[in-house]
């Protein structure tokens, strides 16, 4: 099965939820606290510059912020965790449009799982190669824009930069997600010292930090922090 989230699997969940999402709630423990939202997957490969694709970077730091969070305790959940398109798993809805699909699997999935945050992994572009940094995108709620708010900061402090996070009222995912969510823009795949950051384990590493210590702040600020102790698997 090849969507895994590592946590504890509650067998109960493939009776509650349909056929599509059965095979995308692999050992998943409720109640969710993060879902991690990765951007584009399979024959998407999203902004590219040459062969650097937008698919991996977001797939790569999604696995280090996964990791990170599940090592603090909080229950976390993919919904890729390889490079596939999620419309591939959509055997539900009766439409054309492999992008819609897509999405429309992307929304299901938050729906099934109630997760109290989702942050959805993105890559920009431009082209004018000098503009550069990240960018976080939030709905019209103020928990999300609490959240765009705070990551937009830490990743500002990473970046050297001084970016304010952005209404968006046109995204799919930001207009039917059911939970505070927000879209990260993590730098431009265009700009070179962003693409470098970008596609560096180590840079990686801290782009995932960043995000991750802005999720901790969020649930501070809510006082939402009771976190479960990770499992001696998950700590490996």
């Amino acid at each position: 099965m090849r969507t895994k989230t590592f946590l504890c699997f509650i067998s109960t969940l493939f009776f509650i939820f349909s056929p599509p999402l059965a095979h995308a709630l692999h050992r998943v423990n409720t109640p969710v606290d993060v879902l991690i939202d990765v951007g584009h997957g399979g024959v998407d490969g999203g902004a590219t510059y040459g062969e650097v694709l937008e698919k991996n970077i977001t797939l790569e730091v999604a696995k280090i912020l996964y990791k990170q969070l599940s090592m603090k305790g909080y229950n976390v959940v993919l919904n890729r965790d390889d490079d596939y398109a999620l419309s591939e798993e959509n055997n539900w809805l009766d439409n054309p449009s492999r992008h819609r699909k897509d999405l429309a699997q992307r929304k299901h999935l938050a729906e099934a799982l109630s997760p109290k945050i989702m942050v959805s992994l993105h890559v920009n572009t431009s082209s004018n190669a000098a503009i550069r940094g990240p960018i976080v995108l939030y709905q019209k709620n103020n928990q999300s824009f609490m959240l765009a708010d705070t990551v937009q900061h830490s990743l500002n402090n990473l970046f050297k930069t001084s970016e304010l996070p952005l209404l968006r009222k046109n995204l799919y995912l930001l207009n039917h997600s059911i939970c505070p969510t927000i879209l990260i823009e993590m730098g431009f795949i265009s700009h070179h010292q962003d693409r470098e950051w970008m596609t560096t384990p180590a840079y990686q590493t801290r782009i995932a930090s960043a995000i991750g210590s802005a999720i901790d702040t969020y649930f501070i600020l809510l006082n939402q922090t009771s976190r479960s102790e990770p499992s001696p698997e998950e700590a490996d």
